[in-house]
């Protein structure tokens, strides 16, 4: 079922909240350097920021100073008044402020409004104001200071950006706030940036050993450490499995090809910015691959095809490469080498929904597997302005494919929420947000619908009645990159990954040297049964082993002593804290076995 939109954020009590304290910062700063120059202040996702040009540079520690100044203009129970101006009463008002005059500009000329943002429309020119503040604004904002918490008010940090995002404008100096209704939720938003600071993908990764970042292989680019290399191999042993029992075949690609695959296709010149430039041998341009799915088209056309043979779907987990620009790049999350659960199916218009909707419920049994409570379904729809731009030309399949998406996911019951001007560029899809365990969110795969490249690459099946049809195609990536979904869960499980998904299972830790012999060989036998297992010969002390192994996040500790080796036990200590002294190796065997074999989240 279609859910009704979610209430805007721009809509929302807290949105003003946010907007009036941003105004409220600019006062306190330039209270404190009255030669300033100030840009824009909107609210942002938790909070919001301001740009300003300041005669001297801010530090930190300036910040509480600046909370302190705007807890008394708070407390001033000062009204915000909107007042609407012509252009020129405008650049009087803000005559000594270049970059509100430059905004100014923009708003008379109808491109843009007063955060730089493209308009369709020519708008209203409007200033706000509040004690001994003004700006260019359109709000909106609350009635007055007295409801803006100053209990629930934080200044954050402070940031470099560049003046409209531009490289080539001024540096400015960006503070970020935040705000909230109440003390309460500014202290729960405070300990989840502490929760997630602890779990951040970047420092655990490298912590736990898992993936790193070298200059001279280039940024964007993951080397993966061994531990980092058995979790894409478990993830891939998973999509194999699920996919193998879904009907899926698996092929590959090579990691470069002609330029002419891509104008095929499309991708390019529209696709080019966000691809490598192209090398040319013999005289002919080649291109390393940014998706696999030309390359899917041509295996399906690689041989006749009935309507017998449908659906096909082909599965890959190719290396794809993508030029990110260097501010963009970030952790495993945004990469510039990527290797993509990806699949294609090509079904005809009777087999869609069951194909569409078969794709959800893989998504779903993902988010079991995971303890994934919390996820949205959007449904990304084309915008008519775009028709021969952003979009492929032709509003009737664009209305018939979006209506055969929404039909899909009501008849399954999932619940979705749409979103205009969202689409690819070749049709509907569903995009797919998680939350983590601590709330935070995540973007993490698509289900794009494509009634557009299939005809580009003349693909074709014979039907019922002996005439050639062109098949549907479903772009599908359930698992999305092992770089983004690896990242993902290492914030997720704050590194404690399952047993099953552990680099390391079980780390045997002899007390004494005496015992290395005997952990050896229980490594040994560990291993015969496809358990990933370690010895400890290191010469410190057992405490310390086991602090090692805890840090390490390793799920199973076995330490054995003089009393273990002599009667063929072991004792075993879990990451969880509890503990079994003394028991036979085949009853430990046994468990972590069954959480093994099962992908159980017990430990």
């Amino acid at each position: 079922m279609s859910q009704q939109p979610e209430e805007r954020y721009e809509d929302t009590l807290l949105y003003r909240i946010r907007h009036s304290a941003a105004h409220v910062m600019a006062q306190a700063v330039l209270d404190f350097y009255p030669g300033a120059r100030y840009t824009i202040g909107p609210p942002v996702e938790n909070g919001f920021y301001y740009d300003f040009e300041l005669p001297e540079p801010i530090k930190e520690d300036d910040l509480e100073k600046i909370e302190k100044r705007m807890r008394q203009i708070i407390a001033g129970g000062h009204p915000f008044v909107k007042k609407v101006l012509s252009a020129d009463e405008a650049r009087q008002v803000f005559k000594e402020q270049p970059y509100k005059l430059e905004l100014i500009e923009g708003l008379e000329q109808g491109g843009f409004d007063e955060y730089g943002n493209p308009l369709e429309e020519k708008p209203e020119i409007s200033i706000y104001q509040h004690d001994s503040f003004t700006d260019l604004c359109r709000g909106p904002h609350v009635e007055s200071t007295r409801q803006i918490n100053p209990s629930a008010v934080k200044l954050m940090s402070i940031a470099g950006a560049y003046w409209r995002g531009d490289e080539h404008n001024p540096m400015l100096t960006r503070i970020y706030g935040t705000a909230w209704s109440t003390s309460k939720e500014l202290e729960e938003y405070l300990h989840m940036l502490e929760e997630a600071k602890a779990r951040d993908h970047r420092k655990l990764g490298k912590e736990l050993e898992i993936f790193f970042y070298e200059d001279e292989v280039g940024p964007g680019l993951p080397l993966w450490l061994p531990r980092g290399a058995v979790i894409i191999d478990e993830l891939e042993a998973l999509a194999k499995e699920m996919e193998d029992k879904a009907g899926y075949v698996r092929v590959r690609t090579p990691h470069l090809t002609k330029e002419d695959l891509f104008v095929r296709s499309g991708h390019l010149p529209y696709y080019a910015e966000s691809m490598y430039p192209p090398m040319e041998i013999e005289g002919i341009k080649y291109y390393v691959k940014p998706m696999n799915c030309p390359m899917h088209h041509k295996i399906f056309s690689s041989k006749p095809r009935s309507y017998r043979d449908l659906p096909v779907r082909l599965a890959e987990y190719g290396t794809c490469y993508r030029y990110e620009k260097s501010g963009e790049l970030f952790g495993l999350m945004r990469v510039r080498s990527m290797q993509m659960n990806d699949a294609h199916i090509y079904c005809s218009e009777d087999q869609f929904e069951q194909e569409f909707m078969g794709v959800i419920d893989l998504y779903k049994k993902y988010f079991d597997l995971f303890g994934i409570g919390k996820y949205s379904m959007r449904f990304s729809l084309h915008g008519k302005a775009g028709l021969g731009k952003k979009y492929v030309d032709n509003e009737r399949l664009w209305l018939k494919t979006e209506e055969m998406v929404r039909r899909a996911m009501q008849n399954g019951g999932v619940p979705f929420v749409e979103a205009q001007d969202e689409a690819a560029f070749y049709g509907p899809k569903i995009d797919v947000q998680i939350w983590s365990a601590i709330g935070k969110e995540f973007t993490l795969a698509t289900n794009q619908v494509d009634f557009a490249v299939p005809e580009r690459f003349d693909l074709v099946f014979m039907n019922r009645d002996g005439v050639e049809e062109t098949p549907l195609c479903i772009h599908r990536a359930p698992l999305s990159t092992h770089e983004r979904m690896i990242g993902f869960l290492i914030e997720h499980y704050a590194g404690a990954f399952p047993v099953w998904l552990s680099p390391e299972h079980v780390r045997v830790i002899p007390i004494t040297d005496n015992q290395n012999a005997y952990g050896a060989a229980i490594v040994a036998q560990l291993r015969e049964q496809g358990i990933r297992a370690s010895v400890d010969i290191s010469s410190q002390r057992m405490n310390a082993k086991i602090r090692e192994a805890q840090l390490m996040k390793v799920p199973y500790m076995l330490v054995v002593g003089e009393n273990e080796a002599s009667a063929g036990m072991v004792s075993l200590r879990v990451r969880d804290g509890s503990r079994q002294d003394n028991i036979p190796l085949a009853e430990f065997i046994t468990r972590a076995r069954e959480r093994i074999s099962t992908r159980s989240a017990q430990l």
